[in-house]
């Protein structure tokens, strides 16, 4: 089985936290936010629509193609003055063209069928010289081992069917840089991200967001059984009652279009 970004049960599934400094202080690296109008494709809950926000851009439009989605991130978004959602499909937004100079996306490619159709939406939608974004995870970055900081290692150990699964729907370097190439941006470069996703008071904690799937799609893929044996494994690996830092290895493509 798969997440259902529709279903009402996960409206918070990827809400409820935010952005940490690992992750603004590599944006703020690689462009200066502030008066940047910013479209974020495939928005979840809204963490990263609001730190967009937050970190000065003059407009941020969170776009994703789930209502209860939206409705989740308008909730996180709720005191942000200045950011609007719209539904629409990541290939078809229905925002006017050449409206935006940043477009962000993340933890988003990896569910589309068509990357040249995502990435001619994002440059229909950026003015010229603006800058795609892109933030996913490769194989290289999934299969990593587990760590007490890399947690997701202990999945793939656990159940190698998760890994096989990951097979077939992580994007390749060399194929995201081609469709980039395609839709013509240029300058595009690539980075390697470790933000820290969550810090938890301790395993209780974390063995209650692991139990109710929180932003992490591939565990809706086991049974409510298997998902407590994997908790259960993991749970040897935290003898300690002290803070569990938890860290993901992101790859980062950025083009500018022509």
């Amino acid at each position: 089985m798969s997440i259902d970004f529709h279903a009402a049960q996960n409206r918070h599934a990827y809400a409820g936290r935010r952005a940490d400094e690992s992750w603004t202080e590599a944006i703020r690296g690689w462009l200066d936010p502030a008066g940047k109008r910013v479209a974020d494709i495939g928005c979840g809950g809204g963490i990263y629509t609001r730190a967009w926000a937050e970190m000065g851009a003059s407009a941020v439009v969170g776009v994703d193609f789930s209502e209860v989605m939206l409705e989740a991130a308008k909730e996180t978004c709720r005191d942000c003055q200045n950011v609007t959602f719209v539904r629409g499909d990541a290939l078809r937004t229905g925002m006017a063209g050449e409206s935006t100079d940043v477009v962000f996306a993340r933890a988003l490619i990896h569910h589309l069928d068509e990357l040249d159709g995502f990435f001619a939406e994002a440059a229909r939608l950026l003015v010229p010289g603006g800058l795609a974004i892109v933030q996913d995870r490769t194989m290289e970055d999934v299969a990593l081992p587990g760590s007490p900081t890399h947690l997701r290692g202990y999945f793939f150990a656990r159940f190698p069917r998760l890994l096989e699964l990951e097979k077939g729907r992580r994007p390749a370097d060399a194929d995201v840089r081609e469709a980039m190439r395609t839709a013509g941006f240029r300058s595009i470069c690539t980075h390697v991200l470790w933000e820290t996703r969550r810090v938890y008071p301790g395993w209780e904690e974390l063995a209650q967001d692991l139990l109710q799937r929180t932003g992490r799609s591939i565990l809706h893929a086991l049974s409510d059984e298997e998902l407590r044996a994997l908790v259960d494994t993991m749970r040897k690996q935290f003898a300690s009652d002290g803070a569990i830092v938890e860290r993901d290895r992101w790859t980062i493509w950025i083009g500018a279009k022509q």
